[in-house]
C-alpha cells in the first residue's frame, strides 16, 4: 500500500480535521503549522498572527483508494476558499486557503483543483498554492479534537457539523462506514 502525504490549510485545523478524519483511503490527519517563519511555534504564537504560520493539517492517504484530486475537491467543497485570510470568525493570515504540495505533480493538480473550484463559484478563488515548508505538529491537545472534545465547544458544533453535511452530501461514496 503506497502512502502519499496532502498538506491543506483551510481555517482552524480543528473544522478541517474532522472532515478528512473518517474518509476511505486516509490514515492519518494531523494538524500543525506550516508556512511561517518561526521554528517550532506554538499555539499561541501562532494565533498571534505574529509567525506567518497557518493552521494546516497533514493527510496520509493511499491514492489507490482515494486521489490527491479527491482531497482536493473535499478541501474546495468545505471550506470558503473566496475569503483571504479568512474562515468565517477566525481572521487573520494563520487561517488562510493554502495548499502546501510536496511535488511538482501536486502542485499542478493543486492548479487544476483550484480551476476545477472557479467553475463552481461566482466569487473569486483567493487559495493560495505556497512551497512545501517545514511542519510542525500542533500540541497533542489539538489532535483529533472532534472526536475527544468538539461535541462540548460550542465554537466546533456551529462550525464542524455544516462542514460535516457537505460532505455527507458531495462525498457519501468516500466517507467510512
Amino acid at each position: 500500500m503506497a502512502q502519499e502525504t496532502a498538506t491543506l490549510a483551510g481555517g482552524c485545523f480543528w473544522c478541517t480535521e474532522a472532515v478528512y478524519q473518517n474518509l476511505r483511503g486516509v490514515s492519518a490527519v494531523e494538524s500543525g503549522y506550516i508556512g511561517g517563519t518561526q521554528p517550532n511555534p506554538t499555539y499561541e504564537q501562532v494565533c498571534s498572527g505574529d509567525t506567518g504560520h497557518a493552521e494546516a493539517i497533514r493527510i496520509t492517504f493511499d491514492p489507490d483508494i482515494i486521489s490527491y484530486a479527491d482531497l482536493l475537491d473535499i478541501f474546495f467543497a468545505t471550506h470558503d476558499p473566496t475569503t483571504l485570510n479568512r474562515q468565517g470568525n477566525d481572521v487573520g493570515t494563520q487561517y488562510r486557503s493554502a495548499i502546501f504540495p510536496h511535488s511538482p505533480e501536486q502542485e499542478a493538480q493543486a492548479r487544476a483543483g483550484i480551476a476545477r473550484a472557479q467553475a463552481d463559484q461566482s466569487a473569486p478563488i483567493v487559495t493560495a498554492v505556497e512551497p512545501d515548508a517545514p511542519w510542525y505538529p500542533a500540541e497533542d491537545y489539538h489532535q483529533k479534537y472532534w472526536d475527544r472534545v468538539g461535541d462540548r465547544n460550542p465554537y466546533c458544533m456551529a462550525v464542524i457539523p455544516p462542514k460535516l453535511a457537505k460532505l455527507r452530501k458531495g462525498f457519501a461514496d468516500r466517507i467510512d462506514a
